[in-house]
C-alpha cells in the first residue's frame, strides 16, 4: 500500500551517464522511477522499458502502460540525446535530421504523451535537458547546437501553454560533463583538410573541457532535485561558471561574443 502513495517519475535516456545519475538520485528521494532507454542496464528499484523516444507509438504505449500501473506520472525528465560534430557544409542531411529527431522532437514525442495525464491531474514537472551550447552556438557543432536552442525555446513556450494548469516545464542547460557522452560523439572529419584542421582542432577542444567537466552524479543529483520543486524557472543552468557564460553570452553582442567562442573552438 505504501508503495502506491509514492510518486511517479519518467527519465529518458537512462541507461547510462546523466540520464542514469538522474535516475539514481529520484529513486533514492523515494520516487517510483520508470526509464525508457533502448539498452536494459539495471539500476537497483528502477523499472526499465525498451523504448525509443523517436518512435511516438510506442512511446504513448509505454507511457499508457505506467499511467495503467501507478495512475500518474509526477515528473518527466528528458535525458535522451546524442551528439555530433563537424563542418556544416560536410555533415549529411540524414545525419543532422537524426540530430534533431532524438534530442528535440524525441523530447516531443515524451512531453506530448504524458501531458494529458499532467493537465488533468493539474500537476506535473517536465524537465528537459539543453546545453548552455543553446546560446553559445558551438562552431562544428552546429546542429547540436540548434537542437539544444530548439529545446529551450520549445520549454519555455510550453511552460506559458501548460502553468495554468499546474504543470511546469524547465529546460535545465548545461555545461561541459564528464561521461560516456564524449566518446559516443558522432565526428565527422571530412573537410578537415578543406578547413585547415579547424575541425579536428575546435572539437578535440571540447572533448578536453568535457573530460575535466562536472560529475554526473552532481548533475544527476542537481537534476533531481530541479524536478522535485514545484515552481521554477523556466531555465535552469547547472554550476556558476555556466551561469555567468550565459549571461554574458546573452548581453554581449553576437559580433563579440562570436569572436570569444571562436577564438575557443573555431581557431
Amino acid at each position: 500500500m505504501e508503495s502506491k502513495q509514492k510518486r511517479t517519475a519518467l527519465v529518458t535516456g537512462g541507461s547510462s551517464g546523466i540520464g542514469r545519475c538522474t535516475v539514481a538520485a529520484l529513486s533514492k528521494a523515494g520516487y517510483i522511477v520508470y526509464e525508457f532507454s533502448r539498452r536494459d542496464v539495471p539500476v537497483e528499484g528502477v523499472k526499465h522499458m525498451c523504448v525509443d523516444v523517436t518512435d511516438e507509438a510506442s512511446v504513448q504505449e509505454a507511457v499508457g502502460q505506467i499511467l495503467l500501473e501507478r495512475g500518474s506520472i509526477e515528473i518527466l525528465v528528458n535525458c535522451a540525446g546524442f551528439g555530433i560534430s563537424g563542418a556544416v557544409e560536410f555533415t549529411e542531411l540524414k545525419q543532422a535530421k537524426a540530430q534533431f529527431d532524438v534530442n528535440f522532437f524525441g523530447t516531443v514525442n515524451v512531453s506530448r504523451a504524458v501531458l494529458p495525464s499532467m493537465r488533468r491531474q493539474h500537476r506535473g514537472h517536465i524537465v528537459n535537458i539543453s546545453s548552455v551550447a543553446a546560446v553559445a552556438h558551438i562552431p562544428f557543432q552546429a546542429f547540436y547546437s540548434a537542437s539544444k536552442a530548439a529545446v529551450s525555446s520549445y520549454s519555455c513556450a510550453l511552460d506559458n501553454e501548460v502553468s495554468p494548469y499546474g504543470v511546469r516545464v524547465t529546460a535545465v542547460e548545461l555545461g561541459d560533463i564528464h561521461t560516456g557522452f564524449t566518446q559516443a560523439r558522432q565526428k565527422i572529419v571530412l573537410g578537415d583538410d578543406e578547413y585547415g584542421g579547424r575541425i579536428s582542432h575546435g572539437v578535440s577542444q571540447m572533448e578536453k573541457d568535457e573530460l575535466s567537466g562536472m560529475s554526473p552524479e552532481i548533475i544527476g543529483t542537481y537534476i533531481a532535485r530541479i524536478a522535485q520543486k514545484k515552481n521554477c524557472a523556466p531555465i535552469c543552468v547547472a554550476g556558476v561558471k555556466y551561469k555567468i557564460l550565459r549571461f554574458l553570452c546573452k548581453i554581449l553582442p553576437c559580433t563579440l561574443r562570436g569572436k570569444i567562442v571562436g577564438s575557443i573552438y573555431a581557431k
